[in-house]
C-alpha cells in the first residue's frame, strides 16, 4: 500500500505585487507502507515545502496528493487537523515541548485534541509511548531536567501516541551531538522495523545513511531518488563509539 502519493505537486508563493516563488515545480513521489525515507537538498531545494506539504500543514498550487488512500486536496480544516492528529506524527528539531509540563503530560498532550475519542485511556497510552522509547524512568521529568537525546526521544514518544501512519521528523539531529544523533536514530530504525513509515528532512549526509532511501530535491525538483542498498546500522554505530570511547578514543574523530 501506497502511504504518500504525490503527483504533479507544484507550490507557488505569492510575495507581493508581481513576485512569485516556485518552491516545488512538479513533484512526482510515491512512499509505500513500512519505507524509510530522507529528503535531502540545499537551503532553497523545496524541502521544507515539501515536507509542510505531506504534513498537510500547506495546501499545494496544483497536483494531487494523497495520503493513506485519503485525497487531501478535498479535505476542510477540520478534517486536515484530524488527519495530522490521527495519521501524522510529527517531529522537529527544536523539541516544541512545554517547559512547565512532565514528558508524560507532554506525550499526552495530541491526545486532548482527539475528537473521535479513540484513546479510552490517554494515560496509559502515553506511558506506553514513553516505554517504547527507553523513558520509562523520566516520565515525571520536566524538560530542563532532560538531556537533548532524553527531549527528542520525549518528541518522537508524542509522536507515536495516536498511533501515527506516518512518522515526519524535520532535522531531527539538528540540535544534538554526534553521539547523541546516532542514538536518536537508532530509535528511528527501530521503530521502522515495526512497520512505521517515516520520512526524515535532513541536510546532513551522515544522518541520511541512516535510512533506506535518499530522495535528493533542487530548485524544486526531486534530482536524484534511490535506495540504500546498504544502509548504516546506528546501534551497531553506537556500540562501536562507546566501546572506542571507553577506550580513550576522541568522540568527533571516532564518528568521522
Amino acid at each position: 500500500m501506497d502511504t504518500i502519493a504525490l503527483k504533479g505537486i507544484k507550490k507557488v508563493y505569492h510575495m507581493g505585487g508581481d513576485v512569485k516563488v516556485h518552491a516545488l515545480r512538479g513533484v512526482d513521489l510515491t512512499v509505500k507502507e513500512g519505507e524509510f525515507a530522507a529528503i535531502m537538498g540545499a537551503s532553497g531545494s523545496g524541502k521544507s515545502t515539501l515536507m509542510n506539504i505531506i504534513g498537510c500543514l500547506d495546501s499545494v498550487t496544483a497536483g494531487d496528493y494523497f495520503l493513506d488512500g485519503v485525497h487531501v486536496n478535498d479535505l476542510d480544516k477540520l478534517q486536515l487537523a484530524d488527519i495530522r492528529n490521527h495519521k501524522i506524527g510529527f517531529v522537529f528539531q527544536g523539541f516544541n515541548l512545554l517547559p512547565r509540563t512532565t514528558a508524560l503530560e507532554n506525550v499526552e498532550l495530541p491526545l486532548l485534541y482527539d475528537r473521535r475519542g479513540r484513546i479510552k485511556d490517554p494515560r496509559k497510552r502515553a506511558i506506553e509511548a514513553l516505554e517504547r522509547v527507553g523513558l520509562g524512568d523520566r516520565m515525571d521529568h520536566e524538560p530542563n531536567r532532560l538531556s537533548g537525546g532524553q527531549q527528542q526521544r520525549v518528541t518522537i514518544a508524542r509522536a507515536l501516541v495516536n498511533d501515527p501512519a506516518l512518522i515526519l521528523a524535520d532535522e531531527p539531529t539538528g540540535n544534538l551531538d554526534s553521539k547523541t544523533s546516532i542514538e536518536v536514530m537508532s530509535v528511528f530504525q527501530e521503530l521502522n522495523r515495526e512497520g512505521i513509515t517515516i520520512i526524515l528532512v535532513t541536510h546532513e549526509q551522515d544522518i541520511a545513511r541512516y535510512a533506506k532511501r535518499i530522495i535528493m530535491l533542487r530548485d524544486g525538483l526531486i534530482l536524484k531518488d534511490e535506495p540504500i542498498k546498504v544502509y548504516r546500522s546506528a546501534a551497531d554505530d553506537l556500540s562501536v563509539l562507546r566501546n572506542a570511547m571507553d577506550n580513550g578514543g576522541n568522540e568527533e574523530e571516532i564518528v568521522q
